[in-house]
C-alpha cells in the first residue's frame, strides 16, 4: 500500500496523485505542486488515504509547500494579467498572418513561464511569434496546441440537454466515441443531433452506451421479423427502457397470396418473443448506405480525431 493525497486543478476535473511525505493535508487545501506545465496552484480534492501500489501509473512527485498568502495573492495577480497577456498575443498573431486561434493564457505561479493554448487544423510555424512574444513578455514562452474537445473543456459552455458542458464540469477523460453508439441508441444520424459544441460526437454517447446494450440484450432491431404468440411478425418500433416491441403480424393476401403485413400493431414483451433474423437485421443496423454522401462527409468529420 501506498499513502497519496489527490490534487485538483483550477482548470479541468481531473485529480491527480501526489506523495504527501508524511504530512497531513486537510481536503480543499491549497497547495503549490510541480506538473508538466510548471509551478501551479492546486486544492486538495483527496485526502490522505492508501492506495494499492498497481494503481499508480507514474512514480509519486512530492509537494512542494502549503499555498501561501503569497501565492494566492500571485494566482490572483495572473488572473487579472490574463486578459492583457491574451490581447497582446492576439495581436502578434495578426501580425505574423498565422490561422490560429488563442483558446487561453496561463502565468505559472511563480511567474517564470506563460503559456498560451491555441487551436489550428495543423501544424503553424510559430518560431516567429515566440520570439516577439519572449521579448514583450520577459519570460519564458510556450505556445501549446490542444483539440477542439479539448477548446470546449476549457472554455466551457451550455449543452444541447440545457445543462453545462460535462467535460467542463465533471468529465476527467476524454474516451473514444463511434457512430455504432449513436445507431445503438436509435439516434438520427444526422450531425446536427449528435454533435456536441466541440462539432464532434457528444461524449454522452459513450458513458450511456452500456445502458443501452444491457438494455439491447435479447432486443431486436427495427424491421427484423420475429416469432410471436400470434406468429411470425415484422418489427415496426422498439421500445428498449421498456422492454416492448411493436410489430405487425406477416399474413397471407386473400388475392394475390403473397405474404403482407397485417393491419393491426401488437405490442409484446422481450419475454413473449423469439428473434430469428439475427444475422441480417445485424448487418442492416450497421449499414451507412442509406445516407446520402453529404451527410456521410459530415458524420467523418464529427469522428475525426
Amino acid at each position: 500500500m501506498v499513502e497519496i493525497i489527490g490534487v485538483g486543478f483550477m482548470k479541468g476535473s481531473k485529480t491527480y496523485y501526489f506523495d504527501p511525505a508524511g504530512v497531513i493535508y486537510e481536503l480543499g487545501e491549497l497547495v503549490i505542486v510541480e506538473t508538466a506545465r510548471g509551478m501551479e496552484l492546486g486544492h486538495i480534492s483527496i485526502a490522505n488515504c492508501e492506495i494499492e501500489e498497481s494503481e499508480l501509473v507514474a512514480p509519486l512527485k512530492g509537494v512542494e509547500r502549503k499555498a501561501s498568502k503569497e501565492d494566492i495573492r500571485r494566482y490572483k495577480d495572473n488572473l487579472a494579467k490574463r486578459d492583457d497577456a491574451m490581447k497582446v498575443c492576439e495581436e502578434k498573431i495578426l501580425q505574423h498572418k498565422l490561422d490560429m486561434k488563442l483558446v487561453d493564457t496561463e502565468f505559472t505561479i511563480d511567474g517564470t513561464k506563460v503559456i498560451f493554448y491555441f487551436s489550428a487544423d495543423g501544424r503553424i510555424d510559430f518560431r516567429g511569434l515566440v520570439k516577439d512574444l519572449a521579448s514583450q513578455f520577459k519570460m519564458r514562452i510556450e505556445l501549446r496546441q490542444i483539440g477542439v474537445r479539448d477548446e470546449a473543456k476549457m472554455l466551457g459552455g451550455i449543452g444541447i440537454c440545457g445543462r453545462p458542458l460535462c467535460c467542463s464540469k465533471w468529465l476527467s477523460d476524454f474516451q473514444p466515441v463511434s457512430i455504432k453508439m449513436a445507431k445503438q441508441q436509435n439516434l438520427s444520424l444526422n450531425p446536427s443531433k449528435i454533435s456536441g459544441t466541440c462539432g464532434r460526437l457528444m461524449c454522452c454517447l459513450n458513458f450511456e452506451n452500456k445502458t443501452y446494450q444491457e438494455l439491447r440484450k435479447g432486443m431486436p432491431n427495427e424491421g427484423e421479423c420475429i416469432e410471436t404468440p400470434d406468429g411470425v411478425a415484422k418489427v415496426i418500433n422498439v421500445d428498449l427502457f421498456n422492454g416492448r416491441v411493436t410489430a405487425r403480424l406477416i399474413v397471407e393476401d386473400n388475392e394475390t397470396g403473397e405474404d403482407t403485413l397485417g393491419p393491426d400493431y401488437n405490442i409484446y414483451f422481450k419475454k413473449e418473443i423469439k428473434r430469428i433474423d439475427k444475422k441480417h437485421s445485424h448487418k442492416k443496423n450497421d449499414d451507412l448506405g442509406d445516407l446520402d454522401e453529404e451527410t456521410l462527409k459530415e458524420i467523418k468529420e464529427l469522428i475525426r480525431d
